[in-house]
């Protein structure tokens, strides 16, 4: 049984930082792909970054250098280090794993996904 908590996320200001974790229990996939999405109110979930099993990354376009991942060195867990947000960052952030070492384009694909975190960026 799969089981992903996010944390880290909170109110900042516009150009503020935030930090967020995902900590993964259940996974015997040695090598699964993870990643960091994103609703907005009245929007679809979207992708934000995902990183692939052998340690390829991607990030959607409007993350534009700001947003880091990386993956926890035991690879259960999952970071988004994000930088210089803005008000149209305000969303539920969600971590979501595929056990699978390829990510799929479809969201529907990745088998599992955690409730989320609340990120909200005032001006």
């Amino acid at each position: 049984h799969v089981q992903l908590v996010e944390s880290g996320g909170g109110s900042v200001q516009v150009e503020g930082s935030l930090r967020l974790s995902c900590r993964s229990s259940g996974i015997t996939y040695r090598d699964p792909c993870m990643g960091w999405f994103r609703q907005i109110p009245g929007k679809e979930r979207g992708r934000v970054a995902t990183m692939d099993g052998y340690g390829g990354t991607y990030y959607a376009p409007f993350v534009q250098g700001r947003f880091t991942m990386t993956r926890d060195e035991d690879k259960k867990g999952l970071s988004l280090q994000m930088n210089s947000l803005k008000p149209g960052d305000t969303a539920m952030y969600y971590c979501a794993v595929r056990l699978n070492s390829g990510c799929p384009v479809l969201l529907k694909d990745f088998s599992d996904w955690g409730r989320g975190t609340q990120v909200t960026v005032s001006s």
